[in-house]
């Protein structure tokens, strides 16, 4: 397969499961061709491709439909598997998107007014925002959407707590290192990890981790954490203990086709 009809993702970052004729697909996105190339997750095929808007890089499913984050354009985009439904404007680069487990809306972060938007997808209209410190990136969402969490910088000294209802910075976390990704597992438990050094916490408690960058995903009652320096997808339980290690070869390692696994890149 030629990287660049993966270039900004690695595995399938984002999956429709609604009915439709020919299953379940993924949508990955093509940044340097303003596209979304759809992949049977049967065949692991390509299937078709939908035309956007330059640059879209983060993706990530809501509901029925895909946010898809437009970072040198300030737009998003909201897809189904065939097309885009709304465009919205007005964002200065938007970055990470946070699904509400409503299935409707979503938080998007726009690192250039370090914010975090809260979107309607069904409209496609901004209707709540609360400005941040720092640089908001990564973002993360508890299970019943009462709390979200946006990682401030790509190596940053905090972490913002949000509530959300109403949308409000209500705190800040200070995990003791230079946080950059940020998820919080099925099982209650945050998760942060770091920018610059080989470390990352679970639920305030810190453990070794490869090469920062580090990016932490959720699956099949594990976690994946991968780090695109060292070119390596850890598995790991809950609490934190490596199940299992995988390394990319050398001369994949800067492509950074490990990371995020299902979900977003750097």
């Amino acid at each position: 397969m030629n990287r660049r009809e993966f270039v900004a993702a690695a595995f399938a970052p984002f999956a429709l499961r609604a009915p439709a004729p020919h299953g379940p697909v993924a949508l990955v996105t093509c940044d340097a061709e303003s596209r979304l190339s759809v992949v049977d997750l049967r065949t692991l095929r390509i299937v078709g491709s939908i035309g956007t808007l330059p640059d879209p890089r983060s993706v990530e499913r809501v509901g029925d439909v895909a946010l898809v984050c437009h970072t040198a354009e300030g737009t998003l985009s909201i897809v189904d598997r065939t097309h885009v439904r709304h465009v919205v404007r007005g964002f200065v680069e938007p970055r990470y998107t946070a699904a509400h487990p409503d299935g409707v809306h979503a938080f998007v972060t726009a690192s250039g007014r370090s914010g975090v938007a809260l979107v309607d997808t069904r409209r496609g209209v901004v209707v709540d925002g609360v400005r941040l410190p720092g640089w908001a990136r990564h973002v993360t969402i508890s299970r019943d959407g009462s709390r979200v969490w946006a990682g401030l910088g790509s190596a940053s000294e905090h972490v913002a707590v949000l509530s959300t209802a109403p949308l409000r910075h209500v705190g800040d976390l200070t995990p003791g290192f230079a946080a950059h990704d940020v998820g919080h597992a099925p099982d209650g438990r945050l998760w942060i990890t770091s920018g610059s050094s080989g470390i990352l916490a679970v639920d305030g408690t810190t453990h070794a981790a490869d090469l920062a960058p580090q990016h932490v995903t959720f699956g099949n009652g594990r976690a994946f954490v991968t780090s695109g320096d060292s070119g390596t997808l850890h598995v790991q339980a809950h609490d934190g203990r490596v199940l299992a290690r995988r390394c990319q070869s050398r001369r994949n390692r800067k492509a950074h086709v490990a990371r995020r696994v299902a979900k977003r890149g750097r």
